[in-house]
């Protein structure tokens, strides 16, 4: 897996926890982080996708 593509998980796994803790508080600040969370876990599957097409392409 690509060391991009790991960074952008531990980001979402981050920024879903941030969003759980920013709800129980009571702030709707969370939802900015969950948008972070859709946003980081699409990166994630576009650096894994395109490091597997490059694997297929190169051989």
């Amino acid at each position: 897996m690509p060391r991009l593509a790991l960074y952008a998980i531990v980001v979402c796994v981050l920024a879903v926890v941030a969003a759980v803790v920013a709800f129980v508080q009571g702030s709707w600040l969370g939802i900015v982080w969950i948008l972070l969370a859709g946003l980081s876990s699409n990166m994630a599957w576009y650096y894994v996708r395109r490091a597997r097409a490059r694997r297929t392409v190169t051989g």
